[in-house]
């Protein structure tokens, strides 16, 4: 009764208050907010697949002081704080083998803000990273409640219909490519980079033909959508995790019989070069210009590669001028703007932009906090794809294929990430910290759950012939 007259007292005051103010509009809402809180305590796992599948829509709200995810990231702290004070979610959830790097990565990051060249821009930087990595803790506290078939299909449906929106309307598209509900076409390649191992998945996984057809059907939407954002990076990557995917499938391979093989050559005989006759020859022609690396050619023949090549020179330059910390996290922009480079490439796009991003996450920390800063966040990296490696190579000694297959495609996912944040600065991405925090449950859930009987016998043959 004490917590019903409490409640209804600050759902009176919230409204009072809200009427009172320049926003009286939002007060009907403050019983939605109510019941909504009351559901996230519940269901606090929901909070998390609402984060997963806000984050494709997050250039819509870009500007706006208050958005959907903001909200429901206030009010999932909020409830996970309070649960954790009434010993309702038991604090040892938070352990992972992620903190030891992390909390040295911290440390590094915090030594060069101390010694920053520009503290305004270091003070914003870790506001960002924070930001971010607030889904590290909350997906640690939440994840072992998560379905994480429900969370592909999450993750798979939010980018696809992003997909569909830049396909259907040039509102979403910059210059020909696609950006979806982003501002940048290679940040929206990301996305759909690491939504395509969860949408395979559910393909392989499909138990009938009516959803294989339609899983599949995703996956060639998102397929398209990479093609149509002209991102030469999401190409190499996604190219580079479908084979390495196609490996860990491997055994998979081997159900195909020679008779099966006529159909196979028939299938590609078909599909490949239907594929490479409906790519735009602007594509193509991004795509070959590639090769003027390998060559030798000059850079400058392309601006994006040229533009790629002077943040390479100014991140080394600043590594050689102080390896040990750097000049301080969220000050590359500083640095590369007042390089030539800023304004000779800010005057062959048309546009003065020269405070500039390094594009690449790795050069960014490594110049910006030091050598120290980046071997640890590279290691945190390392550490994470580790783990999945260790959950899929339990979840198969055990027998669990399913379990196996489900943590190999997050743990491609992972592999996406990380190889775009080559291409990249995205050290906040919402993505990133929540599969790094996976990683860490995946594993524990692998080591903790106990063999099925049928997999006993063999599971101990296996480790007392190696013992």
């Amino acid at each position: 009764m004490l917590m019903v007259l409490s409640g209804g007292g600050l759902m009176a005051l919230v409204c009072l208050l809200l009427l009172a103010s320049p926003w009286p509009y939002l007060a009907p809402f403050v019983i939605f907010g109510i019941f909504g809180l009351i559901a996230l305590s519940r269901r606090p796992a929901w909070g998390l697949l609402g984060l997963v599948v806000l984050a494709p829509f997050e250039g819509v709200f870009k500007e706006s002081l208050i958005s959907g995810a903001k909200v429901l990231g206030a009010s999932l702290i909020l409830v996970l704080a309070l649960q954790l004070l009434l010993r309702r979610l038991p604090a040892t959830r938070f352990a992972s083998n992620l903190w030891r790097p992390l909390g040295l990565f911290l440390f590094c990051m915090f030594l060069s803000t101390l010694f920053t060249e520009n503290l305004l821009y270091s003070l914003n930087n870790w506001r960002e990273l924070l930001i971010g990595m607030t889904l590290f803790g909350i997906t640690l506290l939440v994840g072992r409640d998560v379905n994480m078939t429900t969370l592909c299909r999450l993750i798979a449906l939010a980018v696809a219909v992003t997909c569909l929106s830049a396909l259907l309307s040039t509102e979403h598209q910059a210059k020909g490519r696609a950006i979806g509900l982003l501002q940048d076409a290679n940040y929206f390649a990301l996305l759909i980079a690491v939504a395509l191992p969860p949408a395979a998945l559910l393909v392989l996984h499909a138990k009938k033909i009516i959803w294989r057809l339609f899983w599949g059907s995703v996956c060639l939407i998102l397929l398209v959508g990479m093609i149509k954002t002209d991102s030469r990076s999401g190409l190499l990557v996604v190219l580079l995790t479908f084979a390495i995917g196609v490996w860990q499938h491997r055994d998979k391979l081997r159900r195909v019989r020679p008779r099966h093989l006529g159909f196979v050559m028939l299938g590609a005989a078909i599909f490949v070069p239907l594929t490479f006759a409906s790519l735009p020859d602007d594509y193509i022609e991004r795509v070959k210009s590639l090769g003027m690396l390998k060559s030798g050619a000059d850079v400058k023949q392309d601006t994006s590669l040229g533009r790629r090549a002077s943040y390479l020179l100014v991140g080394g330059q600043m590594i050689r001028d102080n390896p040990l910390l750097g000049s301080g996290p969220g000050t590359f922009p500083l640095r590369y703007g007042l390089t030539g480079y800023a304004k000779a490439f800010s005057d062959e796009i048309g546009q003065l932009d020269i405070f500039r991003r390094a594009h690449n996450t790795y050069l960014e920390i490594f110049s910006e906090m030091g050598v120290p800063a980046g071997l640890f966040f590279v290691s945190l990296i390392l550490l994470a794809l580790r783990n999945f490696e260790r959950a899929r190579n339990i979840w198969t000694q055990k027998g669990e294929r399913e379990k196996s297959d489900l943590v190999t495609h997050l743990g491609l996912s992972m592999l996406a990430m990380s190889l775009f944040l080559m291409f990249l600065s995205i050290p906040n991405h919402k993505y990133l910290w929540m599969l790094l925090a996976l990683s860490s449950v995946l594993r524990m859930q692998a080591e903790e759950t106990p063999l099925k009987e049928e997999a006993q016998l063999p599971y101990l043959q296996q480790h007392m012939m190696k013992d």
